[in-house]
């Protein structure tokens, strides 16, 4: 009888885990630091996500670093942020003509944690700084904050979670 049993054992199905949320390709997220819910690009192609930001400026406070910007958002106006900086990333590029294996200087942008809003689930994500303003959407969401998310994303569906509400 023992044998069946370890052949049983064997054959289980492993348990799965809970599924994914699925969400559209554009969403909208609340930051609620900042008081603003952004249109979203759900990019799966993306390591971080990104807000549109405009006259960064890191400087120091208490030994820390620190980064102060404006959003680089329609309508923004001129109002002024400060945030500490989570860490500094470094995105590697290609200067246009060059030889495949010349990468140019990497770009630096400072990184923070803030907590964004999605449907009704909050969560705190890494988000880089950089101006956005050539883009459609001021917030994209990359592969790490869709994983905090427990997010799947389904290219051909928008706007799939209902308003923010956390």
């Amino acid at each position: 009888m023992k044998p069946i049993l370890a052949l049983l054992s064997l054959l289980a199905l492993p348990v799965m885990a809970a599924e994914p949320t699925l969400y559209g390709r554009y969403e909208n997220i609340s930051v609620p630091e900042i008081g603003k819910t952004f249109k979203a690009k759900m990019d799966t192609g993306a390591l971080t996500a990104s807000l549109s930001a405009k006259d960064v400026e890191l400087f120091k406070r208490d030994g820390d670093d620190w980064v102060r910007f404006r959003l680089a958002t329609e309508g923004a106006g001129s109002k002024v942020y400060e945030h500490k900086v989570a860490r500094i990333s470094k995105i590697k590029g290609r200067a246009d003509g060059e030889e495949e294996d010349e990468d140019i200087d990497p770009v630096k942008r400072p990184v923070i944690d803030l907590e964004l809003c999605l449907g009704d689930k909050k969560r705190t994500v890494e988000v880089n700084l950089v101006d956005r303003s050539h883009f459609n959407y001021p917030l994209l969401i990359g592969a790490k904050a869709l994983r905090e998310f427990d997010a799947a994303v389904n290219p051909a569906r928008r706007y799939t979670a209902d308003k923010p509400d956390c």
